[in-house]
């Protein structure tokens, strides 16, 4: 949502059927909705390490942005102001401090929907999150690897889809690089190598996918 009023409307109208725990607009005013100990309706249809309830087990924030342009909606995403991220990192900090959350569940929507969901987006300052100890973010690496990309099958698409998957991501093993599969890397290209969203498993993509499981214990 464009504006904090129009956000705050949707997310306590119980006609919508969605919510969040936490609303932050961007001059860093944080809204709290629903008590953390509360199911809030933020996630929708979506998966996570093969959980498949993750507005059960998931603490939702929702940041005040036009966000992208989809069907009947105008958009209008920009980057997000510097008073919301800090009020985000507070925030977040606090919330990691009070539960027991690996960095690597600190996730976007779009990384448990990526058929439905691309927020926060590629704009979204994933790397300011992880410098301030949250979340994961991959590190430089040397490692060389071939490009998959749509319409490639066989052995080594099988292999990147198991790693996907190994990581939390919601993938089918086909050995085919689908419709689906072109999605989660997508997903995965707006969190954590927000540089280039094409879809395509370059090697850049795959080595940031071998570095966060090497991160992550994976």
């Amino acid at each position: 949502m464009s504006t904090a009023a129009g956000a705050l409307a949707r997310l306590t109208d119980p006609a919508a059927k969605v919510s969040a725990h936490y609303l932050i607009d961007e001059d860093g005013m944080v809204y709290r909705l629903v008590d953390e100990a509360r199911r809030a309706w933020h996630a929708g249809v979506s998966e996570w390490a093969g959980e498949r309830d993750i507005n059960g087990i998931s603490i939702g924030i929702e940041m005040v942005n036009p966000g992208h342009v989809y069907p009947g909606y105008a958009g209008g995403y920009r980057q997000f102001p510097g008073p919301q991220m800090a009020a985000l990192i507070a925030l977040a900090r606090d919330i990691l401090a009070r539960h027991a959350i690996p960095p690597q569940r600190v996730l976007g929507h779009s990384d448990v929907a990526p058929a439905r969901k691309t927020d926060p987006g590629e704009l979204f300052d994933w790397e300011r999150l992880a410098m301030a100890g949250i979340g994961l973010m991959p590190r430089r690496r040397l490692t060389r690897h071939k490009t998959l990309a749509p319409g490639d099958s066989g052995r080594l698409v099988r292999g990147f889809q198991k790693r996907l998957r190994r990581f939390g991501y919601g993938i089918a093993i086909s050995g085919m690089y689908d419709q689906a599969t072109e999605g989660v890397v997508k997903a995965f290209q707006r969190h954590y190598r927000r540089s280039q969203v094409d879809g395509v498993a370059d090697s850049d993509t795959r080595a940031a996918l071998d570095d966060l499981l090497d991160q992550a214990g994976l």
